[in-house]
């Protein structure tokens, strides 16, 4: 039977160390990054009466999986011109994908906030800073 052994730099090693120590604290910030990525294109593409409504939750660790999330959302409630109070979020959804029943066509923000390239390098930026540490 054939053995090998190897030792690794002591760089290396305590580059390791690091990082099992700091994980949790890394993804929380690359979570933070890049939510904040799409909260700014967010507020940027949407429509005037929306930019008030849309936020950053905190970072949490969720109890099933021990994911870490961070999300950006709408939230609050408008009240209309009859007096209803309508919820933030079906007046985003009106606005994202437009009503068959009433003229108003739809004009999307959501889909376009979500820059897929932009959110990795955001989170990657993070990421590296704490490689290099």
């Amino acid at each position: 039977m054939a053995r090998f052994e190897g030792e690794l730099p002591t760089e290396l090693i305590q580059q390791f160390e690091r990082l099992q120590l700091n994980t949790e604290k890394m993804l929380e910030e690359m979570t933070k990054a890049g939510a904040e990525c799409v909260f700014s294109a967010m507020k940027a593409s949407a429509p005037k009466v929306l930019k008030d409504h849309i936020v950053v939750t905190r970072t949490y660790k969720t109890p099933s999986d021990d994911g870490i999330n961070t999300k950006v959302m709408i939230s609050g409630y408008f009240v209309n011109r009859w007096g209803q109070t309508v919820p933030a979020p079906l007046v985003a959804n009106v606005y994202e994908y437009g009503r068959s029943n009433l003229p108003f066509p739809k004009h999307p923000f959501l889909r376009k906030s979500f820059n897929k390239g932009q959110i990795e390098s955001a989170m990657l930026a993070v990421q590296g800073r704490y490689i290099q540490e």
